[in-house]
């Protein structure tokens, strides 16, 4: 049942991502664009998830799971601080 879970928040965060990036395509507003890597990055961590779960001892990907999530954190971050200095 978790891995269920798990897989609809990852398509969640990508079809966010997704409709973010398509309404930066028409605005051109930075933000949409920091907002919508943030949310790909985090789906692409919630898949990491899965792949830990199914693998289960066999595999950790634990660390890597952290530092994508954090990069794309960061990406939000780099975004904001960026465009309120603009």
């Amino acid at each position: 049942m978790g891995i269920v879970i798990y897989l609809l928040c990852a398509v969640t965060a990508f079809s966010c991502g997704t409709l973010l990036l398509l309404s930066y395509r028409r605005t051109y507003a930075r933000l949409l664009l920091w907002s919508g890597l943030c949310f790909v990055g985090l789906s692409f961590a919630n898949l990491m998830v899965i792949v830990d779960l199914l693998t289960g001892q066999d595999l950790d990907v634990y660390t890597w799971r952290n530092i994508v999530s954090l990069f794309s954190m960061g990406l939000l971050l780099y975004g904001l601080i960026w465009d309120s200095q603009s």
